[in-house]
């Protein structure tokens, strides 16, 4: 995907442009240089880029990318640059790069990690050396009461998300029978769960999927549901399990509605279940691209493609540590000081944050899969 090499030459410029910023002295607090800013300084993105969930974490590493660039051409005399931490979306991997992240000390910020799984893995290694870290993405709940001081979240959490989907599938769908499955996932999991206790006794059926995105047969899943006489079907996990277990419930003739939340709103999902994607609803706390026309029309000249999930909340997360760079806030404690602090509009909202790192403002919208695309269907309330 084009997007995936893009970032190359952004990162080229700014290492061309470090001799003329300065050193850092360690720990992140750059050098002064540049008219009093600090220079030669980097955020970094974490997620995956390769891998069955790589869609989600390209359109990620983009909105932040686009940030950094943005910033640079303001800043010409004293570049910031991306750097990239292809976790894969494997927990299992997560360790071992934030461990080599921490040790970088002009890498001031991270945007991520993208996904709960990882999360839960990198996180407190971040929070041991003093690293601050923004996700755009990560939304199990939990990961906000382990006390860690450098955790911060621009979105709602699963625990606005899954309420709004049983809303939804209660008062919109107007479903009495709810099939209710996940992948096992620390995201998909939590995720299910908190759905599960919101629906109460519409639950007629439960299973479980594989984690890793690799199971191709859903038969029984499939044979469950129909049985239920399910209305709905709500799925916690990812798009890549989501599409083939959409198509394999149409085709098992399961007739009820799918509904699925921001792990599945992706156009990897539509590739991979064709028509059967139609219909779709898929719940987001993440703003729809025509509420932010001047960052979409931005991100199509970029990257000649519309902004998709997240996008949006990483530029706006990456802004946050780009503002921090520019008053000279780089020192890991001056960096969590002024995320704490701050306040100012953003693309997708208000941005603050409270004490535990997560957002003052919260929405969740609901998409539809309609003729091929997603689109929005209205917020949830």
């Amino acid at each position: 995907m084009r997007s995936v090499f893009k970032i190359g030459a952004p990162v080229v410029a700014a290492a061309l442009a470090l001799s003329a910023c300065g050193g850092t002295s360690g720990g992140g607090s750059g050098s002064a240089g540049g008219g009093g800013k600090a220079c030669d300084l980097k955020i970094g993105f974490f997620g995956a880029l390769t891998g069955d969930a790589a869609n989600l974490g390209i359109n990620i590493k983009n909105g932040a990318e686009l940030a950094v660039n943005q910033y640079n051409e303001k800043h010409s005399d004293c570049k910031v640059t991306l750097v990239s931490f292809d976790s894969q979306g494997d927990p299992a991997i997560a360790p071992g790069l934030a461990q080599k992240a921490v040790t970088d000390k002009k890498l001031v910020g991270i945007v991520g990690p993208a996904f709960s799984g990882e999360s839960k893995a990198a996180d407190p290694i971040f929070d041991k050396a003093g690293l601050n870290i923004i996700t755009a993405s990560a939304t199990n709940p939990a990961l906000a009461e382990n006390g860690w001081k450098t955790f911060h979240r621009i979105l709602g959490n699963d625990a606005t998300q899954g309420p709004a989907a049983a809303k939804y599938m209660k008062d919109i769908l107007k479903a009495q029978k709810v099939f209710v499955s996940d992948d096992t996932s620390e995201y998909g999991k939590g995720l299910a769960d908190i759905v599960k206790k919101d629906l109460g006794s519409l639950v007629v059926g439960t299973d479980e999927t594989a984690a890793d995105g690799k199971q191709d047969d859903f038969s029984p899943t499939v044979t469950k549901a129909k049985a239920s006489g399910a209305t709905a079907f709500f799925y916690g996990g990812y798009y890549s399990n989501a599409s083939k277990l959409v198509k394999q419930l149409k085709d098992g003739g399961f007739t009820g509605t799918f509904v699925a939340a921001d792990g599945v709103k992706d156009d990897g999902f539509i590739k991979g279940a064709g028509q059967a994607a139609e219909g779709a609803i898929l719940t987001c706390p993440c703003l729809p691209p025509d509420k932010a026309p001047d960052f979409a029309a931005a991100y199509k000249k970029a990257y000649n493609s519309d902004p998709a999930t997240y996008s949006a909340e990483a530029f706006d997360a990456a802004n946050v540590f780009l503002d921090a760079i520019a008053a000279g806030k780089t020192s890991s404690s001056d960096m969590n000081s002024f995320i704490a602090s701050y306040d100012k509009q953003g693309v997708t909202k208000k941005v603050k944050f409270d004490s535990k790192g997560e957002p003052a403002e919260v929405s969740v919208w609901a998409y539809k899969v309609s003729g091929g695309k997603i689109v929005p269907d209205q917020e949830i309330k």
